[in-house]
């Protein structure tokens, strides 16, 4: 299985980690906007994002992955790319439990340590990082990053590019709107609106951000 990896920050070091720890896995391409040009060293691939599309039209058996922890620069290069969501592979490390009835999305990552328990619904390019925690009847929708030690307790409702902060908990059936953030280590009792940052034990919004 040959692997692009799209970014080279330290996201991209942990994801790189987790491809290199599978036998069936191997990294051909290495791509970040720092590159101007596609070049070959040593069997690898390193050059600009925009080089996708031009890699898979040489290689079309490639896979992608968006190597990036921020929720919206990871949204707005799978968007510029338009590559098929097939083009993607979701990535699940050795030491995770992801439960068979579980359902995992394109470009999603699930690294070590983690738990993702019955009947969840994860979404597309979503970073579930170490050691968090998604149980039962979670849905997560997509570009959503749960941070390290996180935890999403029963049917939690997490919406499209939300960030939750390392160590957050969010009881039972709560709901959280798109592009918000929940800072490290907070508690979440109640429902917490879009674009919003709320942070504490219980967790309250301090500030709201306005998109045109």
């Amino acid at each position: 299985m040959d692997l692009v990896v799209i970014g080279e920050g330290g996201h991209s070091k942990v994801i790189r980690d987790l491809i290199h720890s599978k036998s069936d896995a191997k990294i051909i391409a290495i791509l970040d906007d720092k590159y101007d040009e596609l070049t070959l060293n040593n069997e690898l691939y390193i050059g600009p994002t925009s080089s996708a599309p031009l890699l898979l039209n040489r290689m079309n058996h490639l896979k992608f992955v968006i190597a990036i922890g921020n929720n919206a620069v990871r949204k707005s290069i799978a968007t510029k790319l338009g590559l098929a969501k097939e083009n993607y592979i979701s990535l699940v490390h050795y030491s995770a439990i992801v439960s068979p009835s579980a359902a995992i999305g394109s470009g999603t990552v699930i690294m070590a340590n983690t738990i993702v328990s019955a009947d969840t619904v994860v979404g597309d390019h979503v970073i579930i990082n170490s050691g968090a925690i998604v149980e039962h009847d979670n849905h997560i929708g997509d570009y959503v990053h749960i941070a390290p030690k996180a935890t999403l307790t029963g049917s939690v409702i997490v919406k499209e590019g939300t960030m939750i902060g390392a160590g957050a908990t969010v009881i039972p059936g709560r709901s959280i709107g798109e592009w918000a953030i929940i800072g490290a280590g907070a508690t979440v009792i109640s429902d917490i609106r879009a674009n919003s940052t709320a942070v504490g034990t219980p967790a309250k919004i301090i500030s709201s951000r306005k998109f045109a």
